[in-house]
């Protein structure tokens, strides 16, 4: 059974700093993809980045692109996502999720993208941890 746990949420000031942890158990290979998505009040849910674990392909949404960074601890099975110059926008419950690769990925979805592709269909979810962002 594999099982998400993320923590770092806090509430912190418009241009500050948070790292969010993801810590992964039960999986039994590399040959999977983790993400980060997010979901504020009123929203749809909405991928953040993506990382291809055994690949190492990230990718980031446009929305944060250049102020988050995800490095990872293998040994660990942990997942960080590394929050700077954080916005009200970036206000939303943050969740953890990962998919083993699928053989009928379309090759444009291969590497960080595979989260993009999957979306709510990711096969396992944390159960979120709350980022607020004020002026």
């Amino acid at each position: 059974q594999v099982q998400l746990m993320e923590s770092g949420g806090d509430s912190v000031q418009g241009g500050g700093s948070l790292r969010l942890s993801c810590t992964a158990s039960g999986l039994t290979s590399d040959d999977y993809a983790m993400g980060w998505f997010r979901q504020a009040p009123g929203k749809e849910r909405e991928g953040v980045a993506c990382i291809n674990w055994s690949s190492e392909s990230t990718y980031y949404s446009e929305s944060v692109e250049g102020r988050f960074t995800m490095t990872r601890d293998t040994a660990k099975n942990t997942l960080y996502l590394q929050m700077n110059s954080l916005k009200p926008e970036d206000t939303a419950m943050y969740f953890c999720a990962v998919d083993p690769l699928r053989s009928i990925t379309p090759p444009r979805f291969r590497g960080g993208r595979y989260c993009e592709f999957r979306g709510q269909f990711m096969s396992y979810w944390g159960q979120g941890t709350q980022v607020t962002v004020s002026l």
